[in-house]
C-alpha cells in the first residue's frame, strides 16, 4: 500500500470521488501542512493554524497508479483559485497535492504543467505541491460524512457550485 494526500477544499466533497474506485483501500479526512499539532477543526477552519483540509488515501499502486489519483484529484478542484474551493473560502480550503515520495512529486509537477499547457483553464495553475508532512486525522463525524449526512453532503454540495465547476470544465471538454 501507499499514501496519497490531497487537499481539494472542504474534505467532505473529496472522500467520494476516491472511494468507490477498485485500489483504494482507505480514504480519511484530515490535516496536513501546518504548524499546530493535534489541530481541531474548529482550529483549521479559524485559518490561523497553516493547515489545509486533506483526505489521505491508502491505495495499491499495482491496482490504481498514483497518475489515476491525480487525474482524480485534478477534476474535482479549481486548480486556478488560490482563496479557498468554491464557496468554501479562507487558507484552510486551498488545493495542494502532499507528495510522499520523490517518484509522487516528479509525477505530480508533471501532472500539473500539463494541465496547465493543455488550454482547459484561462488562468494559471495555482495547486501547490508540497512534501508531505505530519497528517492529522480529523474527529470522527467527519469521517464518511457524504454517507454519515447524506441530506446534509448534499445540500452543502449542491449549494457549493463545484458541480457546476466540474460539468463546465471536465464533461464538456473531453
Amino acid at each position: 500500500m501507499e499514501k496519497a494526500t490531497f487537499a481539494g477544499g472542504c474534505f467532505w466533497c473529496m472522500v467520494k470521488p476516491f472511494v468507490e474506485w477498485d485500489g483504494i483501500h482507505k480514504v480519511t479526512s484530515g490535516y496536513m501542512g501546518g504548524t499546530v499539532d493535534n489541530p481541531t477543526y474548529e482550529q483549521v477552519k479559524k485559518g490561523d493554524t497553516g493547515h489545509l483540509e486533506v483526505v489521505q488515501i491508502e491505495f495499491d499502486p499495482v491496482i490504481f497508479p498514483y497518475e489515476k489519483l491525480l487525474e482524480v484529484y485534478w477534476m474535482q478542484i479549481d486548480p486556478t483559485d488560490d482563496g479557498g474551493q468554491f464557496h468554501d473560502r479562507g487558507e484552510s480550503y486551498k488545493t495542494a497535492i502532499f507528495y510522499h515520495s520523490n517518484e509522487q512529486q516528479q509525477l505530480a509537477e508533471k501532472s500539473k504543467q500539463q494541465l496547465g499547457e493543455s488550454g482547459r483553464f484561462k488562468k494559471p495553475i495555482v495547486t501547490e505541491i508540497r512534501p508531505a508532512t505530519t497528517f492529522y486525522e480529523a474527529e470522527d463525524y467527519h469521517q464518511d460524512y457524504y454517507k454519515k449526512e447524506e441530506a446534509h453532503y448534499k445540500e452543502d454540495r449542491a449549494k457549493s457550485g463545484r458541480d457546476e465547476f466540474i460539468k463546465e470544465h471536465w464533461e464538456t471538454k473531453q
